[in-house]
């Protein structure tokens, strides 16, 4: 009977030379997966839509809210007249479209154009057209006025840029609802066949524009995301630097300043709890620094509720509205699409009890209600019956589509 002979031990450079094969494999599989979602399906859709809605409304509001001091803002009788903002735009490369003339007429058509652009926008009527006219109107205004913006106008004008590539018409706008009509109607009967070539050529083409749509979306996304994880980042480390903030006395500073006190009397009621101002400071800067670290899992999700607190709070005690809207606005960026869609469905449920309220009780005409629940349920199928699911981009019947 032959010996058995001992398996041969490893050594440390095989072990090694595996290891590092799995690590680079590893890599290349995420890279991998990582360019395929870039480029296979637009991710957060309903994200994208949020923020359209929220930085149109915002925008318009603010229109609105100034539209009494328009002229002594940004018109013909501002102290900073269009004279030396064109000094200024030579200098510093900006531009306006307000300051192509200095006729009160030209600057009233102007802000009434802007106006009617925040709301288009807002409503996602023809997107892709009003996203480009947005960031222009945001951009000429937030330069004709550039000593008298702050740290919210920067936001909105960044966002509104990066908004002009994304797809953020493709839910909750006109754009989706006229999509969804056109799906339910199919084509029209006009339609004339055409030859096999210029099927094939248009199909290339239609395939090509996907592709190029989908890659400018998703990259606005990742950008718009990685813009806000700067900001909460660099502030956080700007605060660390600070002796107030490390010792917990700067809100009491912030609380006493007399520009930032809408309501004097709170202002002091808050300022007098000294353990808790002390520990709002603390985690304050917690949050801040932690926050592009804690995206990739569930504690996101507390920590996006204590922002929101943060701004709240921002926006009552110091009175900076605009600034706290607009960074609530852009933490809906890191909310999952599923999330987004639950609230439509919530949203259609209430509205459904309400008008079943109101109206007398049964389905509907032509609806018929399914055997496996109630009349509601029945309702809600025939509605996506009627309406059926979302369909603009190509991949998005499939059944992940538009999650993250």
């Amino acid at each position: 009977m032959a010996p058995i002979e001992p398996t041969p031990t490893p050594s440390k450079a095989d072990i090694g030379r595996v290891g590092a094969h799995t690590v680079t494999h590893r890599t290349l599989d995420r890279l991998a997966a990582f360019f395929a979602l870039l480029i296979e399906r637009p991710i957060s859709l309903y994200a994208a839509a949020v923020l359209r809605i929220g930085y149109g409304l915002l925008y318009l509001v603010f229109l609105l809210r100034e539209f009494p001091h328009r002229d002594a803002i940004w018109g013909p009788g501002s102290p900073w007249t269009p004279a030396l903002a064109r000094q200024l735009f030579d200098q510093t490369g900006w531009a306006s479209f307000l300051t192509l003339s200095d006729s009160r007429a030209y600057f009233e058509l102007c802000y009434v154009l802007a106006v009617v652009t925040s709301a288009l926008f807002m409503l996602g009527w023809r997107t892709r057209a009003m996203s480009v006219l947005f960031a222009v109107v945001v951009a000429s205004f937030h330069s004709r006025a550039i000593f008298m913006t702050d740290g919210g106008d920067n936001l909105i004008l960044l966002m509104s840029v990066y908004l002009a590539f994304t797809a953020c018409g493709r839910r909750w706008s006109l754009d989706a609802r006229r999509a969804r009509s056109r799906s339910a109607t199919g084509p029209g009967p006009g339609t004339r066949p055409s030859s096999t070539a210029g099927d094939e050529l248009r199909s290339r083409l239609r395939d090509a524009r996907v592709s190029v749509v989908t890659v400018l979306h998703n990259c606005g996304m990742f950008v718009i995301a990685a813009q806000v994880c700067f900001l909460y980042g660099s502030a956080g480390l700007y605060k660390v630097q600070g002796v107030t903030w490390g010792n917990g006395t700067a809100l009491h500073y912030a609380l006493n300043l007399h520009l930032f006190q809408p309501w004097p009397a709170l202002s002091r009621m808050v300022d007098s709890h000294e353990v808790l101002i002390t520990a709002v400071c603390y985690l304050t800067v917690l949050l801040q620094v932690a926050f592009p670290f804690v995206l990739f899992g569930r504690l996101k999700y507390p920590v996006l509720v204590m922002m929101l607190g943060m701004h709240v709070g921002i926006a009552v005690l110091m009175g900076l509205p605009l600034f706290s809207a607009a960074m609530i606005v852009a933490d809906a960026v890191f909310l999952p699409d599923r999330f987004y869609r639950s609230l439509g469905l919530l949203g259609r449920r209430v509205a459904r009890s309400a008008g079943g309220r109101r109206a007398s009780p049964g389905p509907e005409p032509g609806l018929v209600p399914t055997q496996s629940g109630p009349v509601g349920e029945g309702r809600l199928e025939g509605h996506r019956a009627l309406l059926p699911a979302d369909r603009g981009l190509a991949g998005e019947g499939d059944p992940g589509y538009g999650r993250r």
